[in-house]
């Protein structure tokens, strides 16, 4: 069985904003650490969710659906969720999978956290 290759660190951004740096793979294996991240930022009060993709490596289609899992327990919150640093292929994917439909997709963090306040 592979390990993970994923790490997210949490960030406040603005007092109810969380940015989760994501580095390296999103697959089904990184499923306890984004779930882990975004824990960690809802208990720090965050109401907007930033996912930062800059350092994003790869992404399956496992992958798409953890954040499928993650934008459900999002809006159950009644949380927002938004992401940045998206590459052209992944933002392809994201038009083709419609996430972008529910996921705010911006070019720069100062865009994402602006949107978010």
């Amino acid at each position: 069985m592979s390990k993970p290759n994923l790490t997210i660190h949490v960030r406040q951004a603005a007092p109810a904003t969380a940015i989760l740096d994501i580095r390296g793979e999103v697959t089904g294996f990184g499923e306890n650490a984004l779930m882990d991240a975004y824990t960690q930022a809802s208990n720090q009060g965050a109401r907007t969710i930033c996912l930062n993709f800059t350092d994003l490596e790869y992404m399956n289609s496992s992958g798409i659906g953890l954040l499928v899992t993650l934008l459900i327990r999002v809006q159950r919150q009644k949380q927002r969720l938004t992401a940045f640093g998206l590459s052209e292929h992944y933002q392809q994917i994201f038009e083709l999978t419609r996430l972008n439909e529910a996921i705010s997709i911006y070019a720069q963090e100062t865009d994402a956290i602006r949107a978010g306040a």
